[in-house]
């Protein structure tokens, strides 16, 4: 693992501890009086340390604080330097220990002055002027789940990094993620910039997972270092597989063992198949534009308002209501007429009782949606958060840990 040296732990910065003689005196542990009638004064025992080392680039903005020991902060001051705007920061009930209350800005510079006294009451002083790590040599990693979020029991743990990550090792290790149903959780890379993790088989329904992430300081790669540090916790709510044949156009909705309904469907057509596969909503809309120029159909269809549509592929694959198909001819149940995306009966506006809403409010994002039967191929793991498609073996085989 290598961690960015001047951030997370304290530098031992000691400044100014004040040190007072008088004259032809010295600076003995007793401060007795000389013969020639001269005096010391002995040091301040309380010893100030500032995270962040005075002049250094690449303060963390989680970790800086400021600490004592054989002593108790008086005074902390906090500053941006040039516009002496104010920090706010709070001394611990011990007086031990001091940081800001709120995270600090990247590449910004700051000063801090701190006074202690030790237990005689004498005073000792620091200082420190340093900039707080910049954009351009730190990394943060988008993540999803969402804290405190319900998610089905497909939904992985998934990190895409702003930048491309070298020291993948490093990265990985500290990031944890542990469910209370007690499953192995397993990371894996696809690629320089994109790390999920998941269990072997689904979760289990009603469990408690936990992400910590530790990253803060954590140098991903050369000279770029993590700023993150956070602790993420999300819950799995009942499971839901719901199952596409594309043989029969119908889609199967099974709710922990339990069916619950049988949906006609319409696949994509035989010049425009639907993928195979397990495939995890990963957004919900109640309408959303669908414009074929963006997924390379050119001008074929641009939809403004298209209703109930859920995400199951970054590529462009839906399952959405559709209002527009012919009234004298439904294909639902009957045949395959979309472009890939998977179509229920729905009406305009996104209102009324159809087949489409009811499947929408009955779904939550990480609900899987397994399609068999297509001509076309098993969509990609990594294509949309579908790393189901992938065997335990090789999903194990991406991990860097």
């Amino acid at each position: 693992m290598t961690a960015r040296r001047a951030l997370g732990a304290c530098a031992a910065l000691m400044v100014g501890a004040l040190t007072l003689t008088g004259c032809g005196g010295n600076a003995s542990a007793d401060a007795k009086g000389g013969k020639d009638g001269g005096t010391s004064a002995k040091t301040s025992t309380a010893k100030i340390v500032i995270s962040a080392k005075d002049g250094s680039t690449d303060a963390s903005i989680n970790a800086t604080g400021v600490k004592v020991s054989d002593g108790k902060l008086t005074d902390v001051k906090m500053t941006v330097s040039g516009s002496g705007t104010a920090v706010p920061g709070a001394i611990t009930a011990d007086g031990t220990d001091w940081k800001p209350t709120a995270q600090l800005e990247r590449g910004t510079k700051y000063q801090i002055s701190a006074t202690a006294k030790d237990a005689s009451g004498r005073t000792a002083a620091a200082n420190s002027i340093f900039t707080t790590v910049s954009s351009s040599n730190s990394f943060i990693g988008t993540y999803t789940p969402d804290n405190g979020t319900t998610v089905g029991v497909g939904m992985p743990v998934s990190f895409n990094f702003n930048k491309v990550i070298s020291n993948q090792k490093a990265v990985q290790s500290h990031i944890t993620v542990t469910s209370s149903s007690g499953q192995q959780v397993a990371g894996h890379w696809f690629g320089s910039q994109r790390l999920d993790f998941r269990p072997e088989t689904y979760w289990k329904a009603g469990s408690k997972v936990t992400m910590k992430i530790d990253l803060d300081g954590v140098e991903g790669a050369n000279g770029v270092f993590g700023v993150q540090k956070k602790t993420v916790t999300f819950t799995v709510g009942r499971s839901q597989v719901s199952t596409v044949d594309v043989n029969t156009q119908t889609m199967t909705v099974v709710r922990d063992g339990k069916t619950l309904k049988s949906v006609p469907i319409s696949a994509g057509s035989p010049e425009h198949t639907t993928y195979n596969g397990q495939m995890v909503i990963s957004e919900k809309f109640v309408q959303t534009r669908m414009n074929g120029s963006t997924v390379g159909y050119g001008g074929e269809y641009d939809i403004p308002d298209v209703p109930h549509a859920m995400r199951l592929t970054s590529s462009g694959t839906f399952i959405h209501g559709n209002y527009w198909y012919n009234r004298g001819n439904p294909p639902f149940g009957q045949q395959g007429t979309s472009h890939g995306c998977v179509g229920l009966a729905d009406v305009q506006g996104a209102q009324g009782d159809t087949s489409a809403k009811w499947f929408y409010d009955n779904s939550l994002v990480g609900d899987v949606v397994v399609v068999k039967n297509s001509p076309d191929k098993t969509v990609s793991p990594d294509n949309g958060l579908n790393g189901w498609n992938m065997s335990w073996s090789a999903w194990t085989a991406g991990s860097t840990v």
